[in-house]
C-alpha cells in the first residue's frame, strides 16, 4: 500500500493514504487514539488524533528493549507513550509531569525545551514528538498490517530547515526509510481538489489551535511535482482555537463575579483552569451549530447554595451572539480583515485577483468567518467543507502523484421551478455532485413550460440557480446558508435538506417575445447546461416557439 501522508498538527494531527481503488485519499481508522471512536459527526473531527502525550513512567524491559536504535528501526515492541485520546484520558481527573498536551511549537522553535517530566528526568520537545510519531505509527500498523516506509509529510511553510531536519531525524529512527515534505497551502489546495493545470493565485486562511494564518501563495504545475507553493505574503497572528477558549473562560468568569488568577500556578488552580478551558472549547463548538450551549462545569464554589455570587440558575448558558461579541471585543475579526489586507497590500494584488480561497483548520468553522470572507472573496471562490482533512487528504494525494488528478464538482446545483397544479417549489439537479469537467455545453439538456408563477403571461424567462446539500449526497455533512450561518446536514439532529440560492439578484436567461400564455401547458423553452474548464454552469436556451436563441453558452455561476 503506498501513498502515506502525515499532517502534523498543533492540537490534532491526521493519517491519511491513497485509496487506489476508489481512486482517492482518505483518512486511516486509528479507534484507539483517535478523537471520537466510530463517530460519525465531521465537525467534531473523530478520525484526528490529538497531538498530545503521556510518556511511560515505569517502563518494563520490553519497552526498554524497544527503545534500543536498532530494534525501534525495524520493530514496534513495547510502548514509549500514551498519545492521543489515551493521554487525554489519563489526565482527565488530574494532570502528571509525564504528560505534554503538545509539541510542536517547541520541536519548531526550541527542540530541547523541557516538556514533561519522567521520574525527575527531563523530557525534551525531541524527545516527546519521538514518543507521539513512533507510537502514531505503531498504531497504524496494529489497525492496518502496514508499516510505513515512505512518508509525506506537511509542513508549514514558514517552517526552518530545522523542523524538518528534526522531523527526518525521527523518522529515519523509527525506520521511515523516504520522508518527503509537502508545503501545507499546496498540500490544501490538493486536498480541496484543486486543478493545478496553470500558475494561479490562492488564500490559504489557516485558523488552528495556536494561531491564525492567511497566506497568500501563487501555485503552478511545475512547484506542484516538487511539493513547493511560492509564497507571496502571508501574516500570522496568536489568535487560535485555544485562545478563543480562554476568552470564553474569561468572560464567564466576569458574568459570574469569579475571580480569574491566569498568573496563578498552584497545582489546584491550574487543574481547575484545564478542565473549565476544555469545557470552553466543547462550548464554542456548540455554538458552531446551535443557537446556545450550556457550561457542564462552573468555577469552583460556583453551585454552593449560599454562594452570594450564585447566578440564578446552577448552569452558565452562552449564546451564539455572546461568543461572537466576545470576538468582536477581543479583535479575532479585526486580525482577519488585518492579515487579509496586509497579505493582498504585500503581493500588490487585489481581491479580485484571488482565484482560490481555502479553509484549514477548525476554527474557520467559528460564527461569521465565514461570511466575513464571502463578503471579501464571493462564494464561489470559498473552499471549506473539509477544514480538518484537507491538508492530510493532499498530502496523500501527491505522496501518490495524483497531483493532476482531474478535478471535479463537489456540490449538487439544481435550479427553481414550480408545480404547475400546486405552485409548490421544486429542484431539479442540473450538476450533481462528482461530476468531472469540463463537460459538454449540453450536459443536462431539457425542454420546458415557463412556471407563469402569478398567472400572468410570461415575458422574462428566470431561472435561479441553487447550491444543494441532503443528507443522502455523501461525505459532505455540513453547509453555510444565505447568511452565512454553519449548518448540519443529515445524522440524528442535522437537517434533511438546505437550499442556498445562488444567483437570486440576477436569474434572468431570456425574455420571451411573445409572452408565454399561462394556459399554455406545450414546451416553449430548450435549456442546456454545462461545466467550462474554469467551473461556470454555462447555459443554452432556445425558444420553440420562435426558434431563436437566447442565449449559447453563457456563465451563470461558478460552481465548486
Amino acid at each position: 500500500m503506498t501513498g502515506w501522508a502525515l499532517d502534523l498538527g498543533t492540537t490534532n494531527s491526521g493519517i491519511a493514504r491513497w485509496d487506489p481503488s476508489a481512486g482517492q485519499p482518505v483518512l486511516v481508522e486509528l479507534p484507539t487514539v483517535c478523537r471520537v471512536p466510530e463517530g460519525d459527526d465531521v465537525l467534531e473531527a473523530p478520525r484526528l488524533v490529538p497531538s498530545a502525550v503521556h510518556m511511560v513512567e515505569r517502563p518494563r524491559w520490553q519497552d526498554r528493549l524497544g527503545a534500543l536504535p536498532l530494534v525501534a528501526r525495524s520493530a514496534f515492541i513495547g510502548r514509549q507513550a500514551w498519545i492521543g485520546r489515551q493521554a487525554l484520558e489519563r489526565n482527565r481527573a488530574s494532570v502528571h509531569a509525564a504528560f505534554a498536551p503538545g509539541f510542536k511549537l517547541a520541536l519548531a522553535a526550541e527542540a530541547t525545551r523541557t516538556l514533561a517530566r519522567v521520574d525527575h528526568h527531563s523530557v525534551t520537545a525531541r524527545g516527546v514528538a519521538h514518543a507521539y510519531l513512533r507510537e502514531l505509527l505503531a498504531e497504524v500498523k496494529r489497525a492496518t498490517g502496514h508499516r510505513i516506509r515512505d512518508l509525506v509529510v506537511s509542513a508549514p511553510v514558514s517552517a526552518f530547515e530545522t523542523y524538518r531536519a528534526e522531523l527526518q531525524r525521527i523518522f529515519g529512527a523509527i525506520g521511515v526509510l523516504r520522508v518527503r515534505f509537502i508545503d501545507e497551502p499546496l498540500a490544501a489546495a490538493l486536498g480541496y481538489g484543486l486543478g493545478l493545470a496553470r500558475e494561479s493565485f490562492v488564500c490559504v486562511v489557516d485558523i488552528g489551535g495556536g494561531t491564525m494564518h492567511v497566506e497568500l501563495v501563487r501555485l503552478s504545475p511545475h512547484g506542484a511535482k516538487g511539493g513547493q507553493a511560492h509564497v507571496v505574503a502571508k501574516q500570522a497572528l496568536p489568535l487560535g482555537g485555544n485562545a478563543v477558549d480562554s476568552w470564553v473562560l474569561r468572560d464567564v468568569c466576569a458574568r459570574l463575579r469569579f475571580p480569574l488568577d491566569e498568573s496563578a500556578r498552584d497545582d489546584e488552580t491550574r487543574f481547575w483552569r484545564r478542565l473549565m478551558l476544555a469545557e470552553s472549547c466543547r462550548v464554542k463548538e456548540s455554538l458552531f451549530l446551535e443557537e446556545k450551549a450550556t457550561f457542564l462545569l462552573v468555577p469552583p464554589g460556583m453551585l454552593r447554595l449560599d454562594d452570594p455570587r450564585r447566578p440564578g440558575t446552577s448552569l452558565v448558558e452562552m449564546t451564539r451572539a455572546q461568543l461572537v461579541e466576545v470576538l468582536e471585543r477581543q479583535g479575532f475579526y479585526a486580525g482577519l480583515e488585518a492579515s487579509l489586507d496586509a497579505v493582498l497590500e504585500s503581493a500588490h494584488v487585489t481581491a479580485g485577483d484571488v482565484e482560490e480561497v481555502l479553509l484549514v483548520g477548525g476554527s474557520t468553522l467559528l460564527p461569521n468567518v465565514f461570511a466575513l470572507l464571502e463578503r471579501r472573496f464571493d462564494r464561489r471562490r470559498l473552499r471549506g467543507w473539509q477544514p480538518f482533512e484537507a491538508v492530510a487528504h493532499g498530502a496523500a494525494c501527491y505522496a501518490a502523484g495524483a497531483v493532476n488528478a482531474a478535478d471535479f464538482i463537489v456540490h449538487d446545483y439544481a435550479f427553481v421551478t414550480h408545480d404547475a397544479e400546486t405552485g409548490k417549489e421544486q429542484h431539479i439537479v442540473v450538476v450533481p455532485n462528482g461530476t468531472r469537467f469540463p463537460t459538454p455545453p449540453d450536459h443536462w439538456k431539457r425542454q420546458v413550460v415557463p412556471t407563469c408563477a402569478m398567472g400572468e403571461p410570461e415575458t422574462i424567462f428566470k431561472l435561479v440557480i441553487c447550491e444543494v446539500a441532503r443528507a443522502d449526497g455523501g461525505a459532505r455533512s455540513f453547509i453555510w446558508d444565505a447568511a452565512g450561518d454553519l449548518h448540519k446536514v443529515g445524522g440524528k439532529t442535522g437537517k434533511d435538506e438546505l437550499i442556498v440560492p445562488l444567483n437570486a439578484s440576477s436569474p434572468t436567461l431570456g425574455y420571451l417575445d411573445p409572452p408565454h400564455d399561462p394556459r399554455d401547458r406545450r414546451p416553449r423553452l430548450e435549456i442546456a447546461f454545462g461545466v467550462n474548464a474554469e467551473r461556470w454552469l454555462v447555459a443554452t436556451v432556445h425558444d420553440l416557439l420562435t426558434r431563436k436563441e437566447l442565449m449559447r453558452e453563457e456563465p451563470v455561476v461558478q460552481l465548486l
